[in-house]
């Protein structure tokens, strides 16, 4: 967005302000759609593929002219693994790690998806090459780790203590932490426990594994949106066990079925252990943990398997952290309006390293 609708657009809300300082406007006479809403006293401008909020000396550069630092939002070119590995956690499990970017660059990890999802090379593209050093890793049971699709000694907790291991392993005094989706689930568990270790963080896609965001999946929520996916799946269940999708495709999943994919099945088991978490509301419970963290959240308006739900209660829980909202646009990290987003984010992270903050 230029400088000019930037400044056209505090202009806009500072008229609004005069109206009625409570007054929620939805704004689509900008190109692309803006959206301004303000409140108490601060000033929110969403669009999408814009999102800031507005702190003083924003306001200040606004009304005085300034150029507003541009930030690249292209995803950056593929890039090769300049090292990999495989380190033993367990009695039983390996994982795989790769680093690419610059060696002696910024640490950021990155958390897969799923439970079991894996990573991909264009994982990579969300980070500058010459300032991050990068690091995927795939989860246990997931990818290139072993024993593949395993569900013994494969918790939340064992997958906190992989990450400080590999962390420990790569000689890394502290990290940005980066996920999507179970991404964010972990990244938000890992920071809690160990949030001396964290120099930022970028959630996109949240999922705080709480009881209804598994029912809106499993048990029929989605349904309403795709129901002729849904269907489908409930098809494959007796009627006798329709009562608990979770429980009734943990039994398939464990089976021998040699189509069975490792994916759903580390998934199902995740899910029918509420993720291994205390309780319900767990993650948010323990915001106060990284509530001095650098963190942005990224969440798609439209988002059928993460619904927004979640992404606002974390936002009301943590109003300190960023809050992005992608209008018309659902859950991949790859749809143009969050990987927009996603890397932009990473770019201001890297601005604030740069300037010492």
């Amino acid at each position: 967005m230029s400088c000019f609708r930037t400044r056209l657009a505090y202009r806009i809300c500072k008229v609004l302000f005069q109206i009625s300082p409570s007054l929620h406007v939805l704004s689509r006479f900008l190109t692309p759609p803006l959206y301004l809403v303000s409140g108490r006293k601060d000033l929110v401008i969403r669009a999408q593929n814009f999102g800031v909020k507005s702190e003083p000396e924003l306001i200040d550069m606004m009304e005085s002219g300034k150029e507003l630092p541009e930030l690249n939002r292209n995803l950056y070119p593929y890039v090769e693994p300049y090292s990999t590995g495989i380190l033993k956690v367990s009695d039983i499990h390996t994982i795989y790690w790769e680093q690419s970017g610059n060696p002696t660059g910024h640490p950021v990890v990155f958390l897969h998806g799923g439970p079991g999802g894996g990573t991909t090379p264009s994982n990579r593209r969300f980070f500058d090459p010459d300032f991050y050093r990068i690091i995927l890793f795939d989860q246990r049971g997931a990818g290139k780790s072993t024993p593949h699709a395993c569900l013994d000694q494969n918790t939340t907790w064992d997958l906190i203590d992989d990450i400080e291991k590999l962390r420990q392993h790569l000689e890394i005094p502290e990290w940005q932490v980066f996920g999507g989706s179970w991404g964010s689930t972990l990244a938000l568990a890992y920071s809690q426990a160990h949030p001396d270790k964290v120099t930022g963080l970028v959630l996109r896609g949240i999922f705080l594994l709480r009881k209804k965001e598994i029912d809106w999946f499993y048990e029929g929520g989605a349904a309403a949106i795709y129901p002729d996916a849904w269907e489908s799946f409930r098809d494959l269940i007796p009627e006798n066990e329709r009562s608990c999708f979770v429980d009734a495709y943990s039994k398939r999943l464990n089976s021998d079925d040699k189509e069975t994919q490792a994916f759903a099945r580390i998934e199902n088991h995740y899910f029918l252990n509420k993720g291994f978490f205390p309780s319900d509301s767990f993650l948010l419970d323990n915001i106060d943990n990284i509530r001095h963290i650098n963190a942005t959240i990224v969440q798609g308006r439209y988002d059928v398997c993460c619904p927004m739900m979640s992404a606002w209660d974390l936002h009301k829980a943590w109003p300190e952290a960023d809050f992005k909202v992608v209008a018309d646009a659902g859950h991949s990290a790859n749809e143009p309006g969050i990987a927009a987003e996603l890397v932009a984010t990473n770019e201001k992270l890297k601005n604030l390293i740069k300037n010492g903050h």
